[in-house]
């Protein structure tokens, strides 16, 4: 039996493509390090491809050796910023057929496997390799549980592990498959998009709404666990096979239907399958007016409970019930600005959901959720512009205080109002009591957590914020925002002094989310990396989205003292004032 070993460097193209003659010395340190590592440890090299390299070993003991000791490498390498190598990696052992000097067999191909659903830094162990090597690991070592997980092309669930060590990074985002439930024992459900049948485009938006408030209903269902919409909505406008996306989203059922509308009538089908075998438990038609919608959405969700759960007591179903509006057309106006802050919260998506939500609110001046949304996305207007303008504040804090004070028992409008009057007001024990609500009402719906753990980060215990980011991202291991999650966390690790798992998080935040350099630069001088910290302060400077230590003063942390140690660390860097 041998041990493989497979490499591979993360978001490799995106480095060639931002300098590649930096990249071309980088990469020949890489196989230096590398080589050197499998060769000392007793490996051999059988095949390199780009800038990946696979080698056997006839000890799984030494292979995890010959790993440890290559990141440990790489990770104490002095990169230039541009070109920093994170790379994954991945260890599984069994029989292989060996042709002139290559391998072949079902353990490669597992070890591929494998390889593809980690991340850069992460050293992925199966469970055979676990059980050959868990009492011969260096000293310092560790391997930590992931739980079970699907892998493609293998049926079934996997137990994976992750090498750790005090020399490495700590923080990874959820593995690039299926993730195991928060709770296993409660019934996992995904609602994937339903399909607009409409004949017109324009109506998804529609679509796409009222499967929002289906998630949310269930959600709210606390026997359930339910996949939160934005990892759901990645499969929005793909064939998909229903066995995939269980082993994917790690859940047992999946919802899938389509919509028309047509005039002012709404025709909804839905069937529910049960994800590990594609049978169907339910299915039903639910047809009405325009001004039902409420009405057919509470039947649907209560139509899946029952089929699934047919032993949940009533008052948990009603739980689900919501009905945030009489006027249909204020509905409409605020699904269409929902879709707008989620798909595109630029300055201009932003003032077209801020001018959707005035009309809501005029045609239903009690429309709390409108007006908590109102004011987060004045919010988020503010940080776009990276100053604020009094009197949009003013009306801000207005809507979110009037949402607040008429809506006491819908998560979303309080921990959306919540972040606001934080943000916007510093009302930080007004926003706290906002969250602590939510989350009692919804505490596994991954929006309310993500909101509720940016005002524990600003306001309130960095450890409960730590928690909250860590469980959205259990909910939602797809998602698109999920930049914005690990910003978050790294905010909270920082409070905490956690900074190699701030660092960790901030690094792969930043890639997409250009906010999140400046967690990710005061991680590096917490760290004492400060060479890389004026690097980063360099580009930051060059970058469109302004930092300055003025601005940075604005940033509403309740901390004083961490706020200060944040500016020491912008000025240790070369931020200006």
């Amino acid at each position: 039996m041998l041990t493989f070993l497979f490499t591979d460097i993360e978001s490799s193209t995106r480095l060639w493509e931002s300098n590649a003659d930096a990249m071309r010395l980088a990469l020949a340190r890489h196989d230096e390090l590398l080589r050197n590592c499998i060769d000392a440890h007793g490996g051999a090299v059988f095949k390199t491809g780009g800038d990946g390299f696979c080698a056997a070993f006839r000890n799984a003991g030494d292979a995890v050796q010959a790993a440890l000791a290559a990141q440990l490498a790489l990770n104490a390498e002095a990169w230039p910023a541009s070109t920093r190598i994170l790379v994954r990696m991945a260890l599984h052992s069994g029989a292989a057929e060996s042709r002139q000097g290559d391998y072949f067999g079902p353990p490669l191909n597992y070890v591929a496997r494998l390889l593809a659903v980690g991340h850069g830094g992460q050293t992925l162990l199966s469970e055979p390799t676990r059980d050959l090597c868990h009492d011969r690991l260096p000293p310092g070592a560790a391997l930590q549980s992931l739980g079970e997980h699907g892998l493609r092309d293998f049926p079934g669930r996997q137990q994976i592990f992750e090498l750790t060590h005090p020399g490495l990074p700590r923080t990874f985002p959820p593995l690039k498959t299926s993730f195991a439930p928060v709770d296993a024992d409660k019934p996992s459900i995904a609602v994937l998009p339903f399909t607009n049948l409409s004949g017109d485009a324009e109506q998804e938006y529609f679509a796409d709404g009222v499967v929002d408030d289906i998630i949310t209903a269930l959600s709210r269902v606390r026997a359930f666990f339910v996949i939160a919409r934005n990892s759901s909505f990645t499969y929005k406008g793909k064939a998909v096979d229903i066995k995939q996306v269980g082993r994917e989203l790690g859940v047992r059922y999946v919802l899938e239907g389509s919509i028309r509308r047509a005039g002012n009538r709404v025709r909804i089908t839905g069937q529910l399958i049960a994800a590990e075998t594609g049978a169907h438990i339910w299915a039903d038609r639910f047809e009405g007016r325009l001004e039902d919608i409420f009405d057919l959405q509470d039947r649907i969700t209560e139509s899946v409970v029952g089929a699934v759960e047919p032993s949940l007591r009533l008052a948990e179903i009603n739980r689900a019930r919501s009905k945030p509006t009489v006027n249909l057309h204020a509905y409409d106006y605020f699904l269409r600005a929902w879709q707008k802050l989620s798909m595109d919260p630029r300055p201009q998506g932003i003032e077209e959901a801020l001018e959707e939500l005035r009309r809501a609110i005029e045609l239903d001046p009690a429309y709390s959720a409108a007006k908590a949304l109102y004011a987060w996305a004045t919010q988020l207007r503010s940080s776009s512009r990276g100053r604020l303008i009094e009197t949009e504040v003013r009306d801000g804090i207005r809507l979110a205080r009037e949402a607040l004070a008429a809506h006491h028992d819908d998560p979303i409008t309080l921990v959306t109002a919540g972040w606001a009057i934080c943000s916007l007001d510093r009302a930080y024990d007004e926003a706290m009591d906002a969250v602590d609500r939510a989350l009692k009402l919804a505490p596994d719906v991954a929006v309310v957590l993500n909101h509720a753990g940016w005002v524990r980060a600003f306001a309130g215990d960095p450890a409960d914020a730590e928690e909250l980011f860590r469980r959205a991202i259990r909910l939602s291991p797809l998602d698109p925002q999920m930049a914005h999650l690990l910003h978050g966390l790294s905010i909270a690790c920082l409070r905490l002094g956690k900074y190699d798992e701030a660092l960790a998080a901030a690094e792969r935040a930043s890639r997409e989310r250009p906010t999140a350099q400046r967690p990710l630069l005061f991680s590096l001088v917490a760290l004492g990396r400060l060479p890389e910290a004026k690097a980063l302060a360099q580009r930051m400077r060059e970058s469109p989205v302004s930092t300055t230590i003025s601005w940075f003063m604005s940033v509403p942390f309740r901390d004083d003292a961490f706020k200060a140690r944040c500016v020491a660390a912008m000025r240790a860097a070369g931020i200006p004032e």
